[in-house]
């Protein structure tokens, strides 16, 4: 179906992709276990979809693939009658992001409603899409106030990949986490249900759709420690003063007991997401093209610009 090599491990793109109209791009993401391997295969069988980094071969391809966010992007490639953009990221790359949130760019995608398409028996992969799943929900409870309903919960959530996006200033639709979520409020659920039902720290009153969470010191406590490594460590650093040597658990016991403990989480996740977003933007540059990131920035401004009208009409 996806005019694409099928050496993959896992590929997912937004299951809500159906309430757009068939003019909307599809995303696809491809975890290979060997990238260099796989460039050479898709060179051969997709040429077409590279930019002039094509002469510069698949090893090249695979080393420039690990920069930023560690995906390689080709953009408006037409399939079956429709425009895709499909990445290509390790297996390994993909798993680290996943258990340790070193860019929050693949692991923000799969916090979210995907489809799945195909993914071979691989126990760490699968124990770290469920390890993503738990770190999202950890975050946003740190972030919401004691009692908050499901709806914002799924927002909290949607809106961490986003957090530091210099993209969100200029080159998203400004609503783009609500068009996300509305749509798609039982995905979400199906999602996170069983996260939430086995959480000991929150009340889940599912037939209400609202929830309820320890918010005491010991509470926080808990959940910062449980927290993705990066966002641990982007957090020490931003509340440690320089020359003062304390390790992580004796400054996450402070944050627990700050009244803006949910601040300091958020501007650690716009920390993580700011690099990453710079530096992957600036590679889709090398891999897209200039023609291509030109007509793609273009549709990103038109998509903004449209959805601001909206909201102010």
């Amino acid at each position: 179906m996806l005019c694409i090599s099928e050496i993959i491990t896992i590929t997912f793109k937004p299951c809500h992709s159906s309430c757009y109209p068939q003019t909307n791009m599809l995303d696809f993401v491809f975890a290979v276990d060997d990238a260099v391997t796989w460039h050479m295969m898709n060179l051969l069988k997709n040429r077409s979809h590279y930019s002039f980094l094509k002469f510069f071969g698949p090893k090249k391809i695979s080393n420039i693939q690990r920069y930023g966010a560690g995906i390689y992007y080709n953009t408006l490639v037409p399939c079956n009658g429709r425009m895709i953009k499909y990445g290509v990221i390790s297996t390994d790359a993909l798993i680290e992001d996943l258990f340790h949130w070193k860019t929050l760019y693949a692991a923000g995608r799969l916090q979210k409603p995907v489809k799945i398409l195909a993914q071979n028996e691989n126990s760490r992969l699968q124990a770290a899409l469920v390890s993503n799943l738990k770190s999202a929900v950890t975050a946003a409870f740190l972030m919401l106030p004691e009692s908050f309903s499901e709806e914002d919960l799924y927002m909290q959530i949607a809106g961490l990949s986003y957090s530091g996006d210099f993209r969100m200033i200029i080159g998203e639709d400004k609503s783009k986490v609500q068009n996300i979520v509305k749509p798609n409020v039982a995905h979400f659920q199906k999602l996170y249900s069983t996260i939430l039902q086995d959480c000991p720290q929150v009340v889940y009153k599912h037939h209400l759709g609202r929830l309820e969470i320890d918010k005491s010191p010991e509470g926080q406590f808990a959940q910062l420690m449980a927290l993705p490594k990066t966002l641990q460590q982007k957090i020490t650093a931003l509340v440690n003063p320089p020359g003062k040597n304390r390790d992580v658990e004796e400054i996450l016991l402070q944050v627990a007991h700050d009244p803006d403990c949910g601040i300091v989480v958020h501007q650690g996740i716009s920390g993580i997401v700011r690099s990453s977003s710079v530096v992957q933007s600036a590679k889709t540059i090398l891999t897209a093209g200039a023609k291509k990131s030109v007509t793609y920035s273009l549709k990103k401004l038109y998509k903004m610009t449209k959805g601001g009208l909206k909201k102010t009409s």
